[in-house]
Protein backbone atom coordinates (compact mmCIF):
# COMPACT_ATOMS: atom_id res chain seq x y z
CA UNK A 1 0.00 0.00 0.00
CA UNK A 2 2.40 2.50 0.60
CA UNK A 3 4.55 1.67 -1.96
CA UNK A 4 1.71 2.56 -4.11
CA UNK A 5 1.44 5.85 -2.42
CA UNK A 6 5.07 6.49 -3.26
CA UNK A 7 4.45 5.86 -7.06
CA UNK A 8 1.47 7.98 -7.14
CA UNK A 9 3.92 10.85 -5.64
CA UNK A 10 6.73 10.00 -7.71
CA UNK A 11 4.31 9.74 -11.38
CA UNK A 12 2.83 12.96 -10.02
CA UNK A 13 5.75 14.99 -9.74
CA UNK A 14 6.90 13.62 -13.10
CA UNK A 15 3.82 14.90 -14.56
CA UNK A 16 3.86 18.65 -12.72
CA UNK A 17 7.48 19.69 -13.90
CA UNK A 18 6.69 18.64 -18.21
CA UNK A 19 2.82 20.46 -17.61
CA UNK A 20 4.42 23.28 -16.01
CA UNK A 21 6.98 23.61 -19.24
CA UNK A 22 4.48 23.52 -21.43
CA UNK A 23 2.29 25.80 -19.72
CA UNK A 24 4.52 28.45 -19.19
CA UNK A 25 5.78 28.34 -23.07
CA UNK A 26 2.39 28.60 -23.89
CA UNK A 27 1.06 31.29 -21.94
CA UNK A 28 4.46 32.84 -22.52
CA UNK A 29 2.92 32.82 -26.27
CA UNK A 30 -0.22 34.22 -25.55
CA UNK A 31 1.34 37.28 -24.33
CA UNK A 32 3.34 37.36 -27.02
CA UNK A 33 0.70 37.21 -29.94
CA UNK A 34 -2.04 39.40 -27.66
CA UNK A 35 0.82 42.01 -26.91
CA UNK A 36 -0.08 41.38 -23.49
CA UNK A 37 1.88 42.45 -20.79
CA UNK A 38 3.31 39.11 -18.79
CA UNK A 39 2.22 40.20 -15.56
CA UNK A 40 -0.99 40.17 -16.12
CA UNK A 41 -0.73 36.76 -18.13
CA UNK A 42 0.68 35.60 -14.75
CA UNK A 43 -2.33 37.24 -12.97
CA UNK A 44 -4.91 36.07 -14.33
CA UNK A 45 -4.42 32.81 -17.14
CA UNK A 46 -1.43 31.03 -15.24
CA UNK A 47 -2.87 31.52 -11.69
CA UNK A 48 -6.14 30.17 -12.88
CA UNK A 49 -4.50 27.37 -14.02
CA UNK A 50 -2.50 26.33 -11.53
CA UNK A 51 -5.35 27.07 -8.71
CA UNK A 52 -7.62 24.34 -10.86
CA UNK A 53 -5.97 22.06 -8.28
CA UNK A 54 -7.39 24.05 -4.89
CA UNK A 55 -10.44 24.96 -6.51
CA UNK A 56 -11.16 20.91 -7.18
CA UNK A 57 -10.24 19.65 -3.51
CA UNK A 58 -11.94 22.91 -1.67
CA UNK A 59 -15.33 22.88 -3.39
CA UNK A 60 -14.93 18.86 -3.15
CA UNK A 61 -13.77 18.57 0.81
CA UNK A 62 -16.76 21.24 1.31
CA UNK A 63 -19.40 19.51 -0.18
CA UNK A 64 -18.66 16.13 1.40
CA UNK A 65 -18.47 18.07 4.82
CA UNK A 66 -14.88 17.83 5.65
CA UNK A 67 -14.50 21.61 6.26
CA UNK A 68 -11.49 21.36 7.93
CA UNK A 69 -9.71 20.32 4.37
CA UNK A 70 -12.23 23.20 2.47
CA UNK A 71 -10.60 26.14 4.64
CA UNK A 72 -7.13 24.49 5.40
CA UNK A 73 -6.30 23.64 1.70
CA UNK A 74 -6.87 27.70 1.16
CA UNK A 75 -5.54 29.46 3.79
CA UNK A 76 -2.07 26.30 3.46
CA UNK A 77 -1.94 26.93 0.12
CA UNK A 78 -1.45 30.80 0.15
CA UNK A 79 1.11 30.14 3.01
CA UNK A 80 3.20 27.87 1.16
CA UNK A 81 2.42 30.00 -2.27
CA UNK A 82 4.45 32.60 -0.52
CA UNK A 83 6.84 31.72 2.15
CA UNK A 84 7.77 27.91 -0.10
CA UNK A 85 7.57 29.01 -3.12
CA UNK A 86 8.53 32.56 -4.03
CA UNK A 87 11.20 32.08 -1.20
CA UNK A 88 12.28 29.12 -2.75
CA UNK A 89 12.13 30.68 -6.48
CA UNK A 90 13.76 33.71 -5.25
CA UNK A 91 16.85 31.23 -3.93
CA UNK A 92 17.19 30.57 -7.50
CA UNK A 93 17.28 33.40 -9.29
CA UNK A 94 16.44 37.11 -8.04
CA UNK A 95 13.02 37.97 -8.61
CA UNK A 96 11.75 41.18 -10.14
CA UNK A 97 8.95 43.61 -9.74
CA UNK A 98 6.97 45.93 -11.24
CA UNK A 99 5.85 49.54 -10.05
CA UNK A 100 1.78 48.28 -10.30
CA UNK A 101 2.18 45.12 -8.21
CA UNK A 102 4.07 46.60 -5.30
CA UNK A 103 1.72 50.00 -5.53
CA UNK A 104 -1.64 48.31 -6.66
CA UNK A 105 -1.55 43.96 -6.57
CA UNK A 106 0.18 43.37 -3.76
CA UNK A 107 -1.97 45.65 -1.14
CA UNK A 108 -4.91 44.42 -2.87
CA UNK A 109 -4.12 40.87 -1.83
CA UNK A 110 -3.29 41.81 1.55
CA UNK A 111 -6.45 43.71 1.93
CA UNK A 112 -7.97 40.69 0.67
CA UNK A 113 -6.13 38.46 3.37
CA UNK A 114 -7.20 40.42 6.12
CA UNK A 115 -10.81 40.20 4.90
CA UNK A 116 -11.09 36.65 5.14
CA UNK A 117 -10.61 35.78 9.05
CA UNK A 118 -12.25 39.33 9.72
CA UNK A 119 -15.74 38.33 7.99
CA UNK A 120 -15.23 34.77 8.32
CA UNK A 121 -14.77 35.09 12.40
CA UNK A 122 -17.47 37.79 12.38
CA UNK A 123 -20.56 35.24 11.13
CA UNK A 124 -18.62 32.33 12.20
CA UNK A 125 -18.70 31.17 8.36
CA UNK A 126 -17.84 32.06 4.88
CA UNK A 127 -21.57 32.89 4.34
CA UNK A 128 -23.66 33.45 0.82
CA UNK A 129 -22.96 37.46 1.07
CA UNK A 130 -19.71 36.89 1.98
CA UNK A 131 -18.91 34.60 -1.52
CA UNK A 132 -20.61 37.12 -3.24
CA UNK A 133 -18.52 40.00 -1.69
CA UNK A 134 -15.83 37.74 -3.35
CA UNK A 135 -17.10 37.46 -6.44
CA UNK A 136 -17.91 41.07 -6.82
CA UNK A 137 -14.10 41.48 -5.85
CA UNK A 138 -12.88 39.39 -8.39
CA UNK A 139 -14.83 40.59 -10.89
CA UNK A 140 -13.56 44.21 -10.38
CA UNK A 141 -10.09 43.43 -10.01
CA UNK A 142 -10.33 41.39 -13.45
CA UNK A 143 -11.95 44.67 -14.97
CA UNK A 144 -9.14 46.38 -13.79
CA UNK A 145 -6.43 43.77 -15.55
CA UNK A 146 -8.02 43.30 -18.71
CA UNK A 147 -8.21 47.47 -19.06
CA UNK A 148 -4.74 47.60 -17.77
CA UNK A 149 -3.66 45.43 -20.44
CA UNK A 150 -5.51 46.71 -23.00
CA UNK A 151 -3.32 50.13 -22.04
CA UNK A 152 -0.22 48.98 -21.77
CA UNK A 153 2.13 48.22 -24.06
CA UNK A 154 4.31 45.30 -23.78
CA UNK A 155 8.00 46.07 -23.05
CA UNK A 156 10.93 44.97 -25.86
CA UNK A 157 12.55 42.74 -23.47
CA UNK A 158 9.68 40.68 -23.46
CA UNK A 159 9.19 39.76 -26.54
CA UNK A 160 9.36 35.96 -27.50
CA UNK A 161 9.58 33.68 -30.22
CA UNK A 162 5.89 33.01 -31.61
CA UNK A 163 4.04 29.62 -31.84
CA UNK A 164 1.67 28.05 -33.96
CA UNK A 165 -1.65 29.27 -32.63
CA UNK A 166 -2.46 25.34 -32.62
CA UNK A 167 0.48 24.47 -30.47
CA UNK A 168 0.05 27.81 -28.13
CA UNK A 169 -3.77 25.82 -27.66
CA UNK A 170 -1.96 22.55 -26.70
CA UNK A 171 0.84 23.45 -24.53
CA UNK A 172 -1.98 25.37 -22.37
CA UNK A 173 -4.27 22.50 -22.25
CA UNK A 174 -1.84 20.22 -22.16
CA UNK A 175 -0.21 21.73 -19.62
CA UNK A 176 -3.07 21.91 -17.52
CA UNK A 177 -3.85 18.70 -17.84
CA UNK A 178 -0.35 17.14 -17.01
CA UNK A 179 -0.44 19.63 -14.22
CA UNK A 180 -4.11 18.81 -12.77
CA UNK A 181 -3.33 14.97 -13.28
CA UNK A 182 0.37 15.21 -11.41
CA UNK A 183 -1.40 17.48 -8.98
CA UNK A 184 -3.95 14.80 -8.07
CA UNK A 185 -2.22 11.95 -7.96
CA UNK A 186 0.86 13.47 -5.52
CA UNK A 187 -2.24 14.70 -3.26
CA UNK A 188 -3.89 10.78 -3.66
CA UNK A 189 -0.32 9.67 -2.56
CA UNK A 190 0.73 12.08 -0.02
CA UNK A 191 -3.12 11.73 1.85
CA UNK A 192 -2.64 8.28 1.87
CA UNK A 193 0.45 8.06 4.11
CA UNK A 194 -0.58 11.16 5.99
CA UNK A 195 -4.13 8.87 6.61
CA UNK A 196 -2.31 6.27 8.10
CA UNK A 197 -0.10 8.11 9.96
CA UNK A 198 -3.42 9.33 11.84
CA UNK A 199 -3.04 12.92 11.09
CA UNK A 200 -6.59 15.15 11.44
CA UNK A 201 -8.05 16.95 8.82
CA UNK A 202 -7.10 20.35 9.96
CA UNK A 203 -3.69 19.68 9.65
CA UNK A 204 -4.29 17.33 5.93
CA UNK A 205 -5.41 20.72 4.95
CA UNK A 206 -2.83 23.04 5.18
CA UNK A 207 0.00 20.63 5.35
CA UNK A 208 -0.18 17.56 2.68
CA UNK A 209 -2.87 19.26 0.82
CA UNK A 210 -2.07 22.57 0.69
CA UNK A 211 1.30 21.59 -0.47
CA UNK A 212 0.16 18.92 -2.90
CA UNK A 213 -2.47 21.21 -4.82
CA UNK A 214 0.47 24.39 -4.53
CA UNK A 215 2.63 21.95 -6.53
CA UNK A 216 1.44 23.56 -10.20
CA UNK A 217 2.31 26.93 -8.35
CA UNK A 218 5.46 25.31 -7.52
CA UNK A 219 6.53 23.69 -10.46
CA UNK A 220 5.53 26.85 -12.51
CA UNK A 221 7.09 29.88 -11.02
CA UNK A 222 10.32 27.76 -10.93
CA UNK A 223 10.14 27.30 -14.80
CA UNK A 224 8.95 30.36 -15.23
CA UNK A 225 11.49 32.36 -13.46
CA UNK A 226 14.13 29.48 -14.79
CA UNK A 227 12.63 30.85 -18.60
CA UNK A 228 13.60 34.21 -17.40
CA UNK A 229 10.06 35.28 -17.16
CA UNK A 230 9.85 36.70 -13.78
CA UNK A 231 6.68 38.59 -14.09
CA UNK A 232 4.71 35.45 -14.92
CA UNK A 233 6.25 33.56 -11.64
CA UNK A 234 5.45 36.51 -9.40
CA UNK A 235 2.08 37.43 -11.10
CA UNK A 236 0.98 33.27 -11.15
CA UNK A 237 1.57 33.33 -6.86
CA UNK A 238 -0.43 36.67 -6.07
CA UNK A 239 -3.23 35.61 -8.45
CA UNK A 240 -3.34 32.15 -7.00
CA UNK A 241 -3.38 33.70 -3.74
CA UNK A 242 -6.07 36.14 -4.74
CA UNK A 243 -8.27 33.38 -7.10
CA UNK A 244 -7.70 31.11 -3.46
CA UNK A 245 -9.72 33.52 -1.65
CA UNK A 246 -12.06 35.14 -3.97
CA UNK A 247 -12.65 32.33 -6.52
CA UNK A 248 -12.62 29.44 -4.59
CA UNK A 249 -14.06 30.44 -0.61
CA UNK A 250 -16.32 32.91 -2.91
CA UNK A 251 -17.86 29.60 -5.36
CA UNK A 252 -17.85 27.28 -2.77
CA UNK A 253 -19.50 29.41 0.09
CA UNK A 254 -22.52 29.96 -2.73
CA UNK A 255 -23.44 26.30 -2.60
CA UNK A 256 -23.03 25.65 1.19
CA UNK A 257 -21.70 28.04 3.55
CA UNK A 258 -18.31 27.17 5.58
CA UNK A 259 -17.42 26.71 8.68
CA UNK A 260 -14.63 29.34 9.74
CA UNK A 261 -13.77 29.02 13.55
CA UNK A 262 -10.76 30.76 15.78
CA UNK A 263 -8.61 27.55 15.43
CA UNK A 264 -7.64 28.98 11.91
CA UNK A 265 -6.91 32.76 13.54
CA UNK A 266 -3.29 31.89 13.59
CA UNK A 267 -2.81 30.33 10.25
CA UNK A 268 -4.99 33.44 8.40
CA UNK A 269 -2.89 35.98 10.87
CA UNK A 270 0.22 33.96 9.62
CA UNK A 271 -1.10 34.96 5.82
CA UNK A 272 -1.50 38.34 6.28
CA UNK A 273 1.56 38.59 8.02
CA UNK A 274 3.65 36.80 4.91
CA UNK A 275 2.37 38.90 2.22
CA UNK A 276 2.53 41.64 4.10
CA UNK A 277 6.02 40.84 4.04
CA UNK A 278 6.60 40.16 0.65
CA UNK A 279 5.25 43.59 0.44
CA UNK A 280 8.02 45.24 2.40
CA UNK A 281 10.69 43.10 0.40
CA UNK A 282 9.08 44.06 -2.87
CA UNK A 283 9.37 47.87 -2.46
CA UNK A 284 12.73 47.51 -0.84
CA UNK A 285 14.54 47.93 -4.52
CA UNK A 286 11.63 46.01 -6.35
CA UNK A 287 13.60 42.54 -5.69
CA UNK A 288 13.03 39.77 -3.94
CA UNK A 289 16.65 38.30 -3.36
CA UNK A 290 17.94 35.04 -1.69
CA UNK A 291 18.14 36.64 1.72
CA UNK A 292 14.46 36.92 1.36
CA UNK A 293 13.96 33.33 0.42
CA UNK A 294 15.55 32.36 2.78
CA UNK A 295 13.20 34.08 5.40
CA UNK A 296 10.63 32.90 4.02
CA UNK A 297 11.51 29.20 4.26
CA UNK A 298 12.57 30.05 8.07
CA UNK A 299 9.32 30.95 8.45
CA UNK A 300 7.29 28.58 7.22
CA UNK A 301 9.99 25.69 9.08
CA UNK A 302 8.98 26.78 12.28
CA UNK A 303 5.28 27.22 11.49
CA UNK A 304 5.08 23.90 10.29
CA UNK A 305 7.02 22.38 13.31
CA UNK A 306 4.67 24.47 15.91
CA UNK A 307 1.48 22.72 13.60
CA UNK A 308 2.84 19.26 13.66
CA UNK A 309 3.57 19.54 17.14
CA UNK A 310 0.15 21.13 18.03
Amino acid sequence: MVLKFILFIVLGFILLIKGADFFVDGAVAVATKLGIPHIVVGLTIVAFGTSAPEAAVSIKSALAGVNGIAVGNVLGSNLINVLVILGLTSCVVTLNFKEDTVKIDLPFLIAVSILLPVLGLTFHAITLPVGLLFWALLIGYLTFLVKKAISTEMDEDENQKELNPALIVLFILGGIAAIILGSNLAVEGARGIASMLGVSDRVIGLTVVALGTSLPELMTSLTAARKGNADIAVGNIVGSNLFNILFILGTTSLIRPIPFGPEYLVDSVLGIVAVTLLFVFAAMGRKLKRVHGVIFIVIYSVYLYFLIRG
